[in-house]
């Protein structure tokens, strides 16, 4: 499952670099929590975990396109969950140990934030749930007239 670590030519470096006194600036306390220190959310508190609006979820420390509503599902766990990204180098996977367990975190590509963890009980054939918290993410609602078939 590790094998969007890295860029074809072997980076993980964000092409979006800010100081940390910049994104204390542009994010919210919680963003600035979970993006940037790697932390999560309380379920069953962030605002889309039980959103189903159509539109694109964003990244929303530098606004790169991360999923789709079209592969959102209810997981059950308090969290928007996805099979997969939008766009497959959209983020980088990650090997977490912390927390005294093996996981696999979810880092948006541009910028490098933290936005949640990967696991292999999800839905379809990719069989994944992309476990985000609602914090890393801002919806952009679909233009009717983009979206009709």
């Amino acid at each position: 499952m590790l094998k969007r670590e890295a860029d074809p030519d072997g980076s993980t470096e964000p092409t979006v670099n800010k100081s940390d006194e910049e994104w204390r600036a542009e994010l919210t306390p919680i963003q600035y929590e979970v993006l940037r220190r790697g932390g999560t959310e309380r379920a069953f508190t962030g605002a889309y975990w039980d959103s189903h609006e159509d539109g694109m979820f964003h990244c929303a420390a530098c606004g790169a396109m991360l999923f789709s509503s079209r592969t959102k599902f209810d997981s059950g766990t308090g969290w928007p969950s996805f099979t997969e990204p939008e766009v497959a180098g959209a983020v980088i996977l990650r090997r977490d140990r912390s927390l005294f367990m093996e996981r696999i975190e979810v880092c948006c590509r541009a910028c490098g934030g933290h936005l949640g963890h990967v696991f292999p009980d999800g839905p379809g054939p990719t069989g994944e749930r992309y476990c985000i918290n609602s914090n890393a993410l801002s919806l952009h609602p679909e233009d009717p007239q983009t979206s009709a078939g």
